[in-house]
């Protein structure tokens, strides 16, 4: 657990839970290195919900922000003083930056990092999209697709109410959600970019409904990698987004918003998370 105790330097770090697979510390250290940022530091700690409050009470002035993975991107938002327009449109802060006067600020990196991940890959618009899951994560993705998808999105999952919440996510985003149930989610495949927010092993059983010409998919997983839902679309030629590259551009802007840089080392983050990655 952190202490009040002023550190040298600055500090940051990752919490959730489960919490040891996480690559952010790879990314944000590499980024300190190539910015000259000796005296920072980025760590990774298993917090739960229950001990978040606790975790962040203890934080002292040496600390400039925080990056939230699951359970925390809805629990931490009491907690901060301000939370963007782009976090509160979906009620999820991925992103906490403390400010010189004290203020706790949230943000969701998660949403345009969506879109930067899509356009590198020359993704700038699609007629219609379909999403695999449910919770912050695909409602994050409902806002990116906001801005990328013209027409309706698919939702594929389990039970009425998660039903519901998509719909209501699609209402107050001004995006045209229908949804289906998960035992159809094969019939998403056939959609011209298809995002995948499901945990590791859910979209297994997909693997073999994969269409012989496939459009896009975006799985936001990154370990294990690849999936088996992204290495039968790779077999088939359909072009594929990863769960590093939105790691990566979501990184980005906290490294940015956190250390004040006009600009984070992208390639540099991205090699040093394919390195990581590959001595798994």
């Amino acid at each position: 657990m952190p202490t009040r105790t002023s550190a040298v330097g600055r500090r940051a770090a990752v919490l959730g839970s489960p919490i040891a697979h996480s690559l952010s510390p790879v990314l944000h250290r590499a980024a300190y290195a190539e910015l000259g940022l000796d005296d920072w530091s980025y760590e990774r700690f298993e917090v739960d919900e229950a001990a978040l409050p606790g975790f962040v009470a203890e934080l002292d002035g040496s600390w400039a922000g925080l990056s939230l993975t699951m359970p925390l991107k809805r629990a931490i938002i009491p907690l901060l003083d301000e939370v963007s327009e782009t976090a509160a449109s979906v009620e999820a802060v991925n992103t906490v930056v403390f400010r010189e006067d004290g203020r706790r600020v949230g943000d969701n990196t998660d949403i345009p990092g969506m879109i930067a991940a899509l356009r590198e890959r020359g993704v700038e618009k699609v007629e219609s999209a379909a999403i695999l899951g449910a919770g912050a994560t695909a409602s994050s993705a409902l806002a990116a697709l906001a801005r990328v998808c013209a027409g309706p999105v698919t939702a594929y999952v389990r039970g009425e109410a998660r039903a519901a919440e998509m719909r209501g996510w699609g209402e107050r985003l001004g995006v045209d959600v229908r949804t289906a149930a998960w035992e159809d989610a094969a019939e998403a495949l056939a959609a011209p970019l298809v995002v995948a927010t499901t945990p590791a092993g859910a979209t297994d059983a997909l693997a073999d409904a994969v269409p012989d010409r496939p459009g896009t998919l975006f799985d936001v997983l990154y370990d294990p990698w690849p999936t088996r839902l992204a290495a039968a679309w790779s077999a088939r030629a359909g072009k594929i987004i990863g769960g590093l590259d939105l790691l990566v551009h979501q990184a980005v802007l906290q490294v940015e918003q956190m250390t004040g840089a006009p600009k984070a080392p992208l390639a540099a983050m991205r090699a040093a998370g394919e390195t990581a990655l590959a001595a798994r």
